[in-house]
């Protein structure tokens, strides 16, 4: 029997343009808070990569709270979209905050600066925002082709606004003059639009009553539960914690990606080589989203399709090594290409398989616990993303980096070589291996037909 829809074409294009405001955020922040602390104020790079790492221990709290939250919520709104909406204010507001550290302040002063804003923006307003995002494919629709639509349409828009942040931020900020004033306005602008977007986003779909929600089991009562609990209930949840795994591992490729703005200054000697990577890192992601709905139908679900893509993306990161050493710029941007179209299917239908994993949890404990769930997707983006942050930071301090200096020693430039080529490879070999053994659709129809027969 057909599943019911319950999404407009509409629905499903406005949810996803809330990863242009997410993206605005992440990509920014990723990419260009290390190169604009280090060269354009001046900070240390191993100091700040610990200022990051230090702020990660608190966001770790904050993301199992702010998805029991959610799942506490009961609004006109609904459960997430009253998170979602007003958290992104704060976002705007950190944002900038990031890169406004004033330089007439001392040194101390302005690492204190950093820190307060860095994790006021990751802590809690990201989270609050990102975790409420990413559970509104839960919530607006129980269909499971839907829910992989809503991660498609999401991740197209995640990676447009990605390639876009990547490819002008640079040409950007040496229009607005290239100094501290320059990257702070460049805050603002992007800030403003987010705020405009994520608005727009949030009242584009509506949640569904928690009646139609919870059909077919007890109401209210699966949520009766406190932090502890839903914290139990995550980690007996092994594809929750597989899922947690991939994330973090994704974002530390990501970050070791955007590092890359160190490898083409000063490696391949030519800083506007990284916006053109990010075409190739980027267009092929977005057409292997857009195929995903389809070949999740044609291979009756979503785990061949992402072991398979993995298994294409090693193959393409491990021909990015070999040409790097050989010197090929185009061969490493062909390679660059086809390892993202193989990564491209699993960001397609990564949030419905969340949202499979929720049901697991539903299947196996009795408990709703669909924000929680989602605080993978914050957790994962925040540990892995400021992790890698600070490991790029620290990987440049050990190596002698300086990025007020003309030249870089050697054991600088090998280092960049050792993030930009090998440390991206090794992720995605750890990620192929993890989705080996994510088959939770398969899972879930076993319990089902267990209980049928029962």
């Amino acid at each position: 029997m057909e599943e019911k829809k319950y999404l407009k074409w509409y629905n499903k294009i406005g949810y996803g343009s809330g990863d242009i405001a997410g993206n605005v955020v992440y990509a920014f922040l990723t990419s260009f808070v290390m190169v604009y602390l280090t060269d354009t104020i001046g900070l240390a790079s191993g100091i700040v990569g610990t200022l990051i790492a230090v702020s990660k221990l608190f966001d770790g709290f904050t993301d199992i709270f702010f998805g029991s939250m959610i799942d506490k919520t009961h609004s006109k709104m609904g459960k997430a979209r009253p998170w979602m909406l007003y958290g992104y204010v704060g976002c705007a507001i950190t944002l900038v905050a990031c890169f406004a550290v004033p330089t007439s302040l001392g040194r101390t002063a302005q690492y204190a600066w950093f820190f307060i804003a860095y994790t006021l923006l990751n802590g809690v307003f990201y989270t609050a925002n990102n975790i409420a995002y990413s559970a509104l494919t839960s919530l607006v629709t129980k269909n499971s082709k839907e829910r992989v639509q809503m991660g498609s349409y999401r991740f197209i828009f995640a990676f447009s606004t990605s390639l876009l942040i990547q490819a002008v931020t640079v040409g950007f900020v040496a229009k607005c003059g290239g100094d501290a004033a320059a990257w702070r306005m460049v805050a603002i602008i992007y800030a403003v639009i987010g705020l405009v977007v994520n608005t727009i986003s949030a009242l584009s779909v509506k949640e569904l009553p928690e009646e139609e929600l919870n059909e077919g089991g007890t109401t209210g009562e699966e949520e009766k539960y406190g932090l502890v609990q839903a914290f139990k209930l995550l980690v007996k949840n092994k594809f929750y914690l597989m899922i947690c795994g991939t994330y973090i591992l994704q974002q530390l490729y990501s970050a070791m990606i955007g590092a890359g703005i160190y490898y083409m200054t000063w490696v391949l000697k030519n800083k506007n080589l990284f916006g053109q990577f990010a075409w190739a890192v980027n267009i092929p992601l977005i057409i292997a989203l857009i195929f995903t709905p389809t070949l999740v139908g044609k291979w009756n679900g979503m785990y061949k399709l992402n072991l398979r893509g993995y298994i294409l993306a090693v193959i393409g990161r491990a021909l990015v090594v070999v040409a790097g050493y050989m010197g090929s710029i185009p061969l490493m941007m062909a390679f660059t290409a086809l390892a993202a179209l193989g990564q491209g299917p699993w960001q397609g239908d990564m949030n419905a398989v969340i949202a499979s994993c929720s049901e697991y949890t539903y299947l196996t404990q009795g408990k709703r616990v669909d924000g929680t769930m989602y605080s993978c997707t914050s957790l994962g983006v925040k540990i892995g993303g400021g992790i890698g942050t600070a490991v790029v930071g620290w990987l440049l301090e050990l190596s002698g980096y300086v990025g007020t200096h003309a030249v870089q020693p050697q054991s600088a430039l090998n280092m960049m070589q050792f993030m930009y080529l090998w440390l991206p490879l090794i992720f995605d070999v750890l990620i192929m291996f993890i989705l080996s053994r994510m088959n939770v659709e398969e899972t879930n129809a076993k319990i089902k037909k267990k209980r049928e027969l029962q």
